[in-house]
């Protein structure tokens, strides 16, 4: 009598000629192999499915933390690392600094519902007026920082610019209730830099943000078109 086994072609063969169990006698030491190797796969299919949910969970996390809770928008620490990846690939670029005028009134005079409102509304907008490869964040309470790839001609971002800062003087709607605000926009442009430095801009952008606000609010200002040098001084009335 020979006893005659697959030895290391078993598992090969039982899924070639759909063997069971039954096909094999009970002290064949393939029996034995083949279920050592179902258990690795339950094994190894479990340990992948872990890990798929552990990478999951990580890469939402990352999201939340990049993200205002708010808007859905970037949030600063997003902002931050974009331009330095920006600056350190020396990719032109637009950087600008938008605030919401008479943002404070309404949230006085109809609460922070009402502001809350207000923003997701701006936040909507300013989706909408930028492109995908573009990068939009919400820096402050009502302060957005929109970031244009590769735009680096003024006439392209002041013609951006007018047309983000026409769409919020359009009254907003909350309940029966009417808010009105505006916008301004201070901008500086990467090319302006020998080597564009990120804290540098948001200053520069900054300078020139409250240039649009002592020009009278709603407006849009290059910084290459003020005296840089000059502190920051808001003239306007305390209203913002």
């Amino acid at each position: 009598m020979i006893d005659l086994s697959f030895g290391i072609g078993a598992v090969d063969a039982v899924g070639r000629f759909k063997l069971t169990s039954g096909d094999f006698p009970p002290t064949d030491l393939t029996i034995e192999m083949l279920y050592l190797v179902e258990a690795n796969a339950a094994v190894f299919a479990e340990s992948r499915n872990l890990t798929m949910r552990l990478l999951g969970a990580k890469t939402e996390a990352e999201e939340q933390a990049f993200t205002d809770t708010l808007t859905g928008l970037r949030n600063r620490r997003a902002m931050d690392a974009i331009l330095k990846r920006y600056a350190d690939c020396s990719e032109s670029f637009a950087l600008m600094h938008l605030d919401l005028d008479f943002f404070k009134a309404v949230n006085d005079t109809l609460g922070h519902a009402a502001g809350d409102a207000v923003l997701r509304e701006a936040s909507r907008i300013l989706g909408e007026e930028t492109r995908a490869s573009d990068a939009v964040a919400r820096v402050g309470g009502d302060e957005f920082v929109l970031i244009l790839n590769r735009i680096s001609d003024v006439e392209t971002v002041d013609r951006i610019g007018k047309r983000i800062l026409q769409r919020p003087e359009k009254p907003i709607k909350f309940g029966d209730h009417i808010c009105r605000i505006s916008g301004s926009i201070g901008v500086t442009l990467s090319e302006d830099y020998a080597q564009p430095d990120p804290e540098q801009m948001l200053i520069d952008a900054d300078k020139a943000l409250y240039a649009s606000k002592n020009a009278g609010r709603a407006c849009l200002t290059l910084a290459r078109h003020i005296d840089l040098s000059a502190p920051i001084t808001e003239g306007v009335p305390p209203a913002r």
